[in-house]
């Protein structure tokens, strides 16, 4: 599929909002001057990152946002997992999984899939079709990095996070020459990880490559108790397997990085990736085990530029994106005599080309100004070669972005941030966001944060133009949030605790929703209005106790997210009523203790009972019970002076629970993964 760009006629089009913003931009970039930089050193070592954090605990860049990062102890105990298990298991995002190595979509706040934002090193990789991310598609092995930002706070990367935004991101290891590390795991259900990381550099330049190959049958045991027997109707519990649900996914993240001077920095980044699965019948099903064979296959590329120039006070970073995402999706029947027969063979093809220029001014340690210019177009074509449907469209969104930041006092931030956004020949609404922090004590940190914000998201390409079903007269959903929170740190020596009490309300109107139509087939209309409200809890405890080193933490939320669409339009049932499959409380918690080089781990998460029905109804097959999830690790590690070597062993559901995230979709009970680490090293 050709690519063509035409600038002018993009001007031609579009002359009375992009030349404002061009000579807005000129005019800031062209007052600057530029020199001089600052390199920032990488490090895992759990303490280090607990200094970095507690030294930006009252920034007037954060005022107002709440901003979580997720330790780096996290992502090197789960470097075999998928994005999607680190995310359920430590942090507030509930993932809506279909199983062990399916589809899994994120609820921030309780909000939709697609009112959450996924940016890779900068881009945005939300799907234009779907306008969402399947996190079970991305290995933690590839990230360096993670942060939330909750609710408003997306604003600062993009518009639509209604529930919020997660960003992961590669970092340089500047102390880094040379190093190998491999790791080799073997698991239940036939499962085989492979990961290997290699890199070279000195303080001018770095190179690192990571490759992966994961496979497993997934042909996990479970009890259904959905299947009745077929003379009296009682359910009988029979034993079953996960079937059809094997899956394999390989792929290589290539990054350079090159300081050619103190002002300059420049860094390339290409990630790609090819997966199959098969996605299993729902347990309910009892036709013939050769009929309903979902298979899919993934091919992913994503590349990112980006080049910093550094002044004392003045920052430019400009940024080139490209991803290309190809889906292929079949569903096959087979009759007795002949081959499989096709119902769905379609396949789509996604292209996406972003730009990105910022200028930030620090006029002083009191008073900041950032600008921003976002381009992106998108490419989009799908067809089914069985009902011969599908549709092809292109997309353009531009941004502008200003925030003024300033500390008013010693103890008062402030945070002002604006976007304005056009698609095609609309206007979005101005997007603002007003943060505030205020000190309340300097010895033991302690911060009131709030802020008010507005939000607003365009409907997706698959919301528009689906055949059959799509529609083209959805209105943008719109929404307003406030919030407020306290933040704590208490560091004395030996001994750092931190904590943070988040109260958030969202107030969306025009939501989106698919459901079913006399027409016979399901389509999306927009709902009056859905209210999410509730609280969010934070802490984390280190420290060490003779020759014990010890790190707790762990998160609650409490989440309402209340339907109050139209009542003669929706039904009374679903009116005041709680949205399917958000719970109302979740938490987690992890325990880690070493012990010169032992080291062993618990793992605890918890979750409401979740509604599979609008009216909330408590039955057997429209609610989820609660469930609570157990995983404990060992691990050993050999230290020498140039590689080291670890041993680890994982058991998952350590209780063997049973438990849906999702109607019909059973879970793994308890299971096992062993692996073992070499790293080879040599550091300046």
């Amino acid at each position: 599929m050709p690519f063509r760009f035409n600038l002018y006629n993009l001007v031609k089009n579009n002359g009375n909002t992009l030349i404002p913003g061009f000579l807005f931009l000129f005019f800031v970039l062209g007052s600057a001057s530029f020199s001089g930089a600052q390199t920032i050193r990488d490090s895992i070592i759990e303490l280090e990152e607990v200094q970095v954090r507690a030294a930006r605990i009252f920034e007037k860049e954060t005022a107002g946002m709440k901003e979580t990062r997720v330790d780096s102890l996290v992502i090197r105990q789960k470097l075999n997992l998928s994005l999607s298990e680190l995310l359920a298991e430590n942090t507030p995002v509930y993932i809506k999984s279909h199983g062990r190595g399916a589809l899994a979509t994120a609820s921030f706040r309780g909000t939709a899939s697609s009112h959450t934002q996924v940016n890779w090193n900068g881009i945005n990789i939300n799907s234009p079709m779907l306008g969402m991310v399947d996190f079970s598609l991305i290995p933690v092995y590839i990230i360096d990095d993670i942060t939330l930002k909750h609710g408003g706070a997306s604003v600062s990367d993009q518009s639509g996070g209604l529930g919020g935004s997660i960003n992961i991101a590669n970092r340089a290891d500047w102390t880094n020459t040379r190093q190998l590390s491999y790791i080799q795991g073997v698991g239940s259900f036939s499962t085989r990880d492979q990961f290997l990381m290699t890199s070279l550099g000195n303080s001018k330049i770095q190179w690192r490559s990571r490759v992966y190959y994961n496979r497993s049958e997934n042909n996990y045991p479970f009890i259904n108790r959905t299947i009745a027997d077929q003379e009296n109707g009682q359910l009988v519990h029979p034993a079953d397997t996960n079937k059809h649900a094997a899956y394999s996914r390989y792929g290589t993240l290539q990054e350079v990085y090159w300081q050619p001077s103190h002002q300059h920095m420049v860094s390339v980044h290409w990630w790609g990736q090819m997966g199959e699965r098969g996605i299993p019948r729902v347990i309910s099903f009892e036709g013939p085990d050769n009929t309903n064979i979902s298979r899919q296959k993934d091919q992913d590329h994503k590349a990112v530029a980006r080049w910093q120039w550094y002044r004392d006070s003045d920052n430019i970073t400009i940024r080139s994106g490209y991803a290309f995402r190809q889906l292929d999706y079949t569903l096959k029947n087979q009759i007795s005599g002949t081959d499989p027969i096709p119902a769905v063979d379609s396949e789509s093809f996604q292209q996406s080309f972003m730009q990105y220029v910022s200028y930030r001014k620090e006029f002083s340690q009191t008073l900041s100004l950032e600008s921003a210019f976002n381009f992106d177009h998108h490419k989009v074509h799908t067809r089914d070669s069985v009902t011969q449907t599908g549709y092809k469209t292109n997309r353009e969104d531009l941004s502008l972005f200003l925030a003024l930041r300033s500390r008013l006092q010693k103890r008062v931030n402030m945070n002002l941030m604006i976007r304005q956004e056009f698609r095609g020949n609309e206007f979005s609404p101005i997007i603002p966001f007003l943060g505030i922090d205020y000190m309340v004590s300097k010895r033991h940190p302690l911060v009131l944060k709030a802020h008010i914000a507005r939000n607003y998201r365009h409907p997706s390409l698959n919301d528009l133009y689906w055949v059959p079903g799509g529609n083209p007269e959805l209105k943008p959903e719109k929404g307003f949030s406030v919030e407020g929170g306290i933040r704590h740190q208490w560091k004395p020596v030996g001994f750092n605790l931190q904590s943070e009490i988040t109260f958030f309300r969202s107030d969306i109107n025009n939501w989106i929703i698919w459901i079913p139509s006399f027409k016979g087939y399901w389509e999306p209309q927009n709902i009056r209005r859905v209210l999410s409200r509730g609280l969010e809890t934070h802490a984390k405890v280190s420290g060490k106790l003779s020759e014990i080193q010890y790190h707790i933490m762990g998160t609650y939320s409490y989440t309402q997210a209340i339907n109050y669409g139209d009542p003669a339009r929706w039904g009374d049932e679903s009116y005041g009523k709680q949205l399917v499959f958000i719970p109302q409380h979740s938490g987690n918690v992890l325990f880690n203790l070493q012990y010169k080089a032992y080291a062993i781990s618990w793992q605890h998460n918890s979750y409401s009972e979740r509604f599979t029905a609008s009216g909330n109804d408590i039955s057997r097959r429209n609610w989820l019970y609660p469930y609570y999830m157990n995983d404990l690790s060992l691990a050993k590690e050999w230290i020498f002076e140039k590689w080291n070597l670890q041993a680890e062993f994982k058991i998952y559901n350590l209780f063997n629970e049973t438990y849906h995230t999702i109607l019909y979709r059973p879970m793994p009970g308890r299971n096992f993964m062993l692996s073992l680490r070499l790293d080879l090293h040599d550091r300046r």
